[in-house]
């Protein structure tokens, strides 16, 4: 069965759109548009890991993040604030000027854990954010 496909318009940063050019050029796409096929692909099963993520569980949540972006430090820290009850420890390491790396330490309902990392990942001035968890049940 065949799927019809929709032709869209994406706008990138020049940097972004060279990047994810070199990467699909060395994996050895045929196109720009399997690249993205791929890449969205990928996006939503991390989206649909990540609402499955139930349970009791241990993780972390990697962040880098703009440290030079008005107000998000606060963000971040009052957002953390708010789920107090899940965050055993967190760490902080200036990686330079600009950016900060961030691990924080979680122990609790994965259902929660989850909807913490979703809510850092969608700042504006968050780099990358990569949340990792086991159940000590299994």
């Amino acid at each position: 069965m065949e799927t019809e496909l929709m032709r869209i318009g994406v706008s990138l940063p020049d940097n972004l759109l060279s990047k994810f050019d070199e990467i699909i050029e060395k994996r050895g796409y045929p196109s720009r548009s399997e690249g993205m096929r791929d890449a969205i692909k990928s996006y939503i099963f991390h989206y649909e890991w990540i609402n499955d993520v139930k349970g009791d569980r241990i993780g972390t949540i990697a962040v880098i993040y703009d440290n030079t972006k008005k107000g998000l430090s606060n963000i971040l820290t009052n957002t953390q604030h708010n789920y107090s009850h899940l965050i055993r420890s967190s760490v902080c390491v200036y990686l330079d000027r600009e950016n900060c790396f961030e691990l924080i330490f979680l122990n609790g309902k994965g259902e929660d854990i989850a909807e913490l990392a979703e809510s850092i990942i969608a700042l504006k001035g968050v780099k990358f954010s990569k949340l990792t968890t086991i159940s000590l049940n299994k």
